[in-house]
């Protein structure tokens, strides 16, 4: 009898135990289940790489790091004496060349001028009195008092001095005209091209003092004072800290909580700020290599992984690259 009633006794524990097991497990998957989910991302800014394409020697800076500075600041002097040096040069070359083209405009110079006027003067005298000896003698030839001869020596001595006459028009003629309109085209050309390349090396030289293009923080400086850079090479990044934005790495079974232009509510520790609002103006699928992929299970799916970017509205003081932003998503 007693043998019954320690076995019951022994069952009716069982259960009981068995029961509380299984309501305990129960309600700590469903405690589970309904567990916050809880994303992390982290604060991005613009860096700018400051480079100019004047290769020479670091003169000064102007800037630290770690300071802020505006659009326009000066940030740093470039010393290049062969920049300099091929400045004058070019600039040489282009006086030359204006010189020249102010020479081809004003034409030929006034005393030549004067001087093929003389001759056509001459010749023209030269010319008359041909002529006339030449009616004279054929008075004569036709009275049979001079030869043939000397007749046809007249008339050729008259032809000679037309001749004579048509060529000093026509050098008189060019001179006043000056030079030709080829000549002109091509010395204007060599003109432009000099002003060109003054241009050219103006706009290199204007690279020997660099202005931050942003207003942000200087957050490095690569060179020292004194070092050689080249055409291209980095010498600082700026920050620009107006452009500060949250970026978050989703699955995109999450999206629909994030559409383009919706908001979401964030904390960022390093400000002891909560509930900091941020408005989605970014979306973008990463590579493969960022694909969630499935156990296989009936109805799973690889789950694409997008990149996120966010925007604080209003603007938040303080938010610099690095912080951590938490978001908390309810089940």
């Amino acid at each position: 009898m007693n043998t019954q009633r320690r076995s019951k006794t022994l069952i009716v524990a069982f259960v009981v135990l068995l029961i509380l097991v299984i309501g305990i497990s129960v309600t700590g998957m469903a405690l589970l289940h309904r567990k916050p989910l809880v994303l992390q991302g982290e604060i991005e800014a613009t860096e700018i790489r400051i480079s100019g394409k004047l290769p020479g020697r670091i003169d000064r800076f102007l800037v630290q790091e770690g300071e802020s500075v505006q659009q326009g600041d000066t940030l740093v002097w470039i010393n290049s004496p062969e920049a300099e040096a091929k400045y004058e040069q070019v600039d040489a070359l282009k006086r030359v060349a204006i010189y020249q083209n102010q020479k081809v405009d004003d034409g030929t110079r006034v005393q030549i001028v004067e001087t093929l006027r003389q001759l056509l003067n001459k010749a023209q005298s030269d010319r008359q009195l041909a002529y006339n000896t030449y009616m004279r003698v054929q008075t004569l030839y036709r009275d049979s008092v001079v030869t043939l001869q000397r007749m046809e020596e007249v008339q050729t001595l008259y032809e000679a001095a037309e001749a004579n006459v048509r060529a000093a028009e026509a050098q008189y003629q060019m001179a006043v005209d000056g030079a030709q309109r080829q000549d002109r085209e091509s010395a204007q050309s060599m003109v432009s091209a000099a002003r060109g390349v003054v241009g050219e090396v103006r706009a290199l030289l204007q690279d020997a003092r660099l202005v931050a293009p942003a207003s942000g923080e200087i957050a490095e400086i690569y060179p020292a004072r004194g070092e050689l850079v080249g055409a291209g090479s980095p010498i600082m990044s700026l920050v620009v800290l107006e452009d500060a934005h949250v970026v978050l790495n989703l699955r995109e079974d999450l999206l629909p909580r994030f559409r383009m232009g919706s908001t979401f509510r964030g904390d960022v520790p390093a400000l002891a700020r909560k509930g900091i609002s941020f408005r989605v103006n970014y979306l973008s699928p990463l590579g493969s290599y960022a694909t969630w992929r499935s156990t296989k299970q009936v109805g799973s799916y690889d789950l694409r992984t997008f990149e996120l970017h966010a925007l604080p509205e209003p603007k938040v003081d303080g938010l610099r690259p690095g912080m951590s932003v938490l978001i908390t998503l309810e089940p």
